[in-house]
């Protein structure tokens, strides 16, 4: 039973990490315009994040701290501040959308307008996060996050092609993109799957939450069996929201605007039982993203600037950590009352988060492969070799977002 819950952590992460507000909305746009020619990208996501995820677990298991204080330390204040910039800005935008997210899952189970939510919703983020014990936190959340299975259970539903769907799965690579879209927008869209899968608040969190846990030498095969578990778990029910707004939404024509239209197929399959079900998973999957990029915006800047950080302590004893945290929730709640469209928000946030990659994972690589922190337990060849490879694959996605951003109008 221990060994179970000690998944939790994995799942959270993934399922607020891999299926948060970028990918609930991504992953139905994607469907509802491209079918499932794109589903090969999540894929690649998972392998990609599996991969540095793993070291990033490995590295705190080993030495006992989180990877963001060691890259500070191995690589000195200027690189770390490059690697901190990018991923804190990132990360409060990705903040920022979450919480929209929760505002707009309130509104489809109230029917109340998300503007009202908003502050509620930061509200008890807060909360949550002064409050609630970790080990609770994450279980709680990433298992009530697991009714996003409901969208696997539509896909059944609705008794699909399943010849079809594999077939619109391979046809990019035997016939180019689709003929309806032009191939700039194809590889926007690729991009922004592949931005949502592998975001750089998931690996600092999921270091930072092993320290919360106190995670020892002895829990590395702890840290793998997470990683092995939890993100796939959040590719294949990434992939279940694309196939069912490629069953439903592009058949009609639909364009994702909102999430409602992201539910739609769910309701059309199972009724409003299997709605009920999914909308309480749209809920706890943004909660717990909201939960992670909150806590990460804390745990990036207090382990850089060498303050008292982490939920093992009380708040009084990590004032600086939980105040930045407040800052961070004001900002997104300020930024929402703007008027500001939460679905924009998150298609902008998982563009230029592939913009960040390279300063996220880099690092990470370098730190995995020092002995002075490792030991022993220093990156394999095979792991090296594909953490060399996906931060190539990085590497072009980061240099091809924004140019394509301004080619696709953002991929209208």
């Amino acid at each position: 039973m221990k060994r179970l819950l000690g998944l939790a952590l994995g799942v959270l992460t993934a399922i607020g990490g891999f299926v948060d507000i970028g990918d609930l909305v991504t992953g139905s746009v994607v469907g509802s315009r491209f079918g499932t020619s794109l589903v090969w990208v999540v894929v690649v996501g998972v392998v990609g994040i599996c991969v540095f995820a793993q070291m990033s677990g490995r590295v705190t298991a080993v030495s006992g701290r989180a990877t963001f204080e060691i890259i500070r330390e191995r690589l000195g204040p200027r690189a770390a501040l490059a690697n901190l910039s990018a991923s804190f800005l990132i990360n409060l935008l990705t903040l920022t959308a979450e919480i929209g997210g929760i505002a707009l899952a309130l509104q489809l189970a109230s029917g109340i307008a998300p503007m009202l939510w908003i502050p509620v919703a930061a509200v008890a983020v807060w909360i949550v996060i002064w409050r609630v014990k970790f080990s609770i936190l994450e279980n709680v959340t990433g298992l009530l996050g697991l009714a996003l299975v409901g969208f696997a259970v539509a896909v059944f539903l609705l008794a699909p092609n399943w010849d079809q769907l594999v077939q619109q799965a391979v046809s990019p690579f035997l016939h180019g993109p689709p003929a309806s879209e032009s191939a700039a927008t194809y590889w926007y869209y690729a991009i922004a799957l592949f931005g949502a899968a592998m975001t750089p608040y998931e690996v600092f969190f999921f270091s930072s939450g092993a320290v919360e846990e106190h995670w020892g030498p002895g829990d590395v095969s702890q840290s793998r069996l997470n990683v092995m578990v939890g993100f796939p778990l959040g590719g294949l029910l990434s992939i279940a929201i694309a196939v069912s707004a490629t069953l439903v939404l592009l058949p009609r024509g639909i364009e994702v605007s909102h999430l409602s239209q992201v539910v739609l197929p769910v309701a059309e399959a199972g009724g409003p039982v299997l709605l009920i079900i999914v909308i309480l998973g749209v809920f706890a999957a943004t909660f717990g993203a909201a939960l992670e990029t909150t806590l990460s915006s804390g745990y990036t800047i207090a382990q850089f600037s060498g303050w008292s950080w982490g939920k093992f302590r009380a708040p009084a004893k990590a004032a600086r950590f939980h105040v930045l945290m407040i800052v961070c929730l004001l900002v997104g709640v300020g930024v929402l009352m703007t008027g500001v469209d939460p679905v924009e928000v998150t298609e902008f946030s998982v563009v230029f988060s592939a913009v960040a990659l390279p300063l996220t994972y880099l690092p990470i690589l370098i730190v995995a492969n020092d002995p002075q922190y490792m030991g022993d337990q220093v990156n394999g060849r095979l792991t090296n070799a594909l953490g060399v490879a996906f931060l190539g694959i990085i590497l072009v996605a980061a240099v091809a977002a924004i140019p394509l951003m301004f080619i696709t109008k953002a991929g209208a």
